[in-house]
């Protein structure tokens, strides 16, 4: 929880209005207009315009607002940045959000005053977005935006926080963390996590009007996704436990990012052919592991940029000829292939500062590879391995056990048939015994202390589940020890 910071000098006001000049597409003098236009009493409301440090209009921008806004100046050249600085000018009890390219209708200041009157249990809302389009890629991108705006402020239960016209109490916005410059536009999914896990509403007042500018530019979309996700994986890397980043989803991207450690790879498809399935599944595996043994993420970032590519350029020749449906089918594809390869890009990137990838699934496991995001079953959480997985072992050398807890999801531990090893050589049944759920091996580490626990097991088909469902594992521990202390036999002799 941050401290709120102290009113900015003078009599405060109810709102504070938060105008970043930072985006503004050329629209920022209408957008001006709309506020001075307002119905409501002008005593209730200030206008903050922070200024980036590469504004052009600056002479036009002190002539317009004269002295009728405050002008902040900060080097932020972020839209975000510049919200987050003009909220730590702000004298208002209500903190009010948007954007350069909106433009507000006359009563919206009148709209929110009677939702704030009506609403006392609203700790902020959004307001409706209507969007102005201008050429046939900004229609498409105004279909596709305006789809997901009406989802998070109808459906979805905290997706709450739009920018472009957010209206916010000035405690609770500082009490739930306020916005990350650093985390780019992913802030206000961040932001409004915290609202929704510290118990603070965030409602929808359709009344309040914003026309919206869509620029239509594939250029602008592009470096708006990347601006998303560079703070989604940012954010992720962190590892935070804030009140609201339990709420947040895992991209596959990042759950799976382990899996293009060469090491890893190797193991997993080591352990696959050494298991002596190569069945058509076990040539998919095979095929998988190798192309990552042999180039790390390198055939995986390849393919998703040449899907993006193949994807803008369609969507380009589609804008001069196709139809408004295949446009906005063609626009959803090339942004769910620009955000895949931004994704695997932005990873590659801070992977070699990321270390401890698995440290969820036990102290001593400092990478892995092969296994889907976390999941609860009956109470339990814990992740799917895929058929072949691998993890890094870092522990004292020696004499070991090691503990794979693995609820019985897919029947007893001793008919999945899995079989494992340590760096590349198979572990022996008479060291592999099963336990309270777990299996228990008793192996001998390396002197370095780290080794590569690698296994294959056949595929799990669960009904409606296309993954590739191995070994479920809730967690991995290592201990010194000589003996495996359990109540079961080796699974040697349950075998025989």
């Amino acid at each position: 929880m941050q401290d709120v910071p102290a009113p900015y000098g003078g009599e405060s006001p109810l709102f504070s209005i938060i105008i970043p000049l930072e985006h503004h597409r050329g629209q920022w003098e209408l957008s001006w207009l709309g506020w001075t236009s307002q119905t409501a009493d002008k005593s209730l409301y200030e206008i903050i315009l922070v200024v980036p440090p590469d504004f052009k209009a600056l002479n036009e921008l002190k002539a317009l607002a004269g002295g009728k806004a405050r002008l902040e100046f900060t080097n932020s050249n972020h839209d975000i940045g510049l919200c987050a600085f003009g909220a730590a000018k702000a004298r208002g009890k209500y903190l009010f959000f948007t954007e350069s390219h909106c433009r507000p209708e006359p009563d919206v200041m009148e709209a929110c005053i009677r939702a704030i009157g009506a609403r006392p249990d609203w700790a902020g809302f959004s307001c409706q977005s209507v969007p102005i389009c201008h050429n046939r890629l900004s229609v498409a991108e105004a279909a596709m935006y305006q789809a997901d705006i009406e989802f998070g402020m109808k459906q979805h239960p905290w997706r709450k926080v739009l920018d472009q016209c957010f209206v916010t109490r000035r405690d609770v916005y500082w009490e739930c963390g306020g916005l990350r410059e650093e985390l780019g536009h992913f802030a206000e999914w961040v932001l409004a996590a915290a609202y929704h896990a510290r118990g603070h509403t965030i409602g929808y007042l359709e009344e309040a009007r914003f026309h919206h500018y869509y620029i239509g530019e594939i250029g602008e979309l592009k470096t708006f996704t990347l601006d998303f996700v560079r703070g989604e994986i940012r954010y992720l890397s962190e590892a935070r436990n804030d009140p609201g980043s339990e709420l947040l989803d895992i991209p596959i991207e990042w759950s799976s990012r382990g899996d293009f450690n060469v090491a890893l790879a190797r193991s997993a498809f080591g352990a696959r052919m050494r298991a002596g399935r190569v069945t058509g599944e076990g040539l998919q595996a095979i095929g998988r592991w190798g192309a990552i043994a042999l180039a790390g993420d390198r055939f995986a970032l390849g393919l998703a940029r040449l899907s993006a590519g193949y994807a803008r350029c369609s969507l380009t020749l589609l804008t001069m000829s196709g139809s408004r449906d295949s446009i906005v089918r063609c626009l959803k594809r090339y942004i769910a292939a620009l955000i895949h390869y931004q994704r695997l890009y932005c990873i590659r990137g801070i992977r070699g500062s990321l270390g401890g990838a698995a440290q969820n699934l036990g102290d001593q496991m400092v990478a892995q590879a092969g296994f889907h995001a976390w999941e609860v079953w009956q109470g339990r959480s814990f992740r799917w391995s895929e058929p072949e997985a691998a993890v890094r072992i870092e522990a004292p050398p020696g004499r070991a056990i090691i503990r794979i807890a693995s609820p019985e999801i897919r029947g007893p531990l001793d008919r999945i048939g899995v079989q494992f090893y340590l760096d590349g050589v198979r572990v022996a049944d008479a060291a592999t015994a099963i336990d309270a759920g777990a299996f228990v091996l008793q192996l001998d580490l390396p002197p370095s202390g780290g080794a590569i626990l690698a296994w294959a097991c056949p595929r799990f088909a669960a009904i409606d589940d296309p993954r590739r469902l191995g070994l479920p594992v809730a967690g991995i521990d290592v201990s010194a020890g000589e003996d495996v202390s359990c109540t079961s036999p080796p699974i040697a002799a349950m075998r025989g």
